[in-house]
């Protein structure tokens, strides 16, 4: 039988974030399904085999929101990679037990719609609820395992938000 490989060895899983904000510039933030505490958290996902970055934002915005690419804009893609690593008590429980956390392409994307188009009740739901954040807020209303992933993320978009 074999072993486990320890938390150094393990990989990164390869993901997508994407940091909406609405015309009045707040950040959309979608409160977890499978999250006891009160964790909120913008839309983000894995990247398919295959698939591109932008592509897969696009896909779990629409998987996680019901918001179509029709009501989006692309502002940027940050500069680099994010990474966070889970807590050791996750470590081993989430995503097969391949990763030790993630590794994160970010795009920030205005929205144009009405906020109408957006519908969380999708096929495979994430959240329970939904708002617009105040973008200084976000580092408070996430995991606090991910706070400085969000610091980085709003330092990066601030001046385009």
């Amino acid at each position: 039988m074999a072993s486990m490989p320890n938390e150094r060895e393990m990989a990164y899983r390869p993901c997508v974030g994407i940091m909406l904000v609405n015309m009045d510039g707040k950040v959309f933030v979608g409160q977890r399904l499978d999250n006891v505490v009160e964790a909120w958290q913008m839309p983000q996902g894995g990247i398919d085999e295959g698939e591109d970055a932008k592509a897969a934002a696009l896909r779990e915005l629409r998987e996680e929101t019901g918001i179509g690419r029709e009501h989006v804009e692309i502002i940027a893609k940050a500069r680099d990679e994010h990474f966070y690593d889970l807590p050791p008590e996750l470590v081993g429980k989430l995503w097969g037990g391949k990763y030790r956390g993630q590794r994160q392409f970010w795009f920030l994307a205005r929205f144009i719609g009405e906020d109408s188009h957006i519908d969380i009740n999708t096929k495979d739901p994430e959240f329970r609820e939904w708002k617009w954040a105040e973008p200084d807020s976000l580092p408070d209303l996430i995991v606090p395992f991910k706070r400085k992933l969000y610091r980085d993320i709003l330092q990066e978009f601030r001046s385009l938000i």
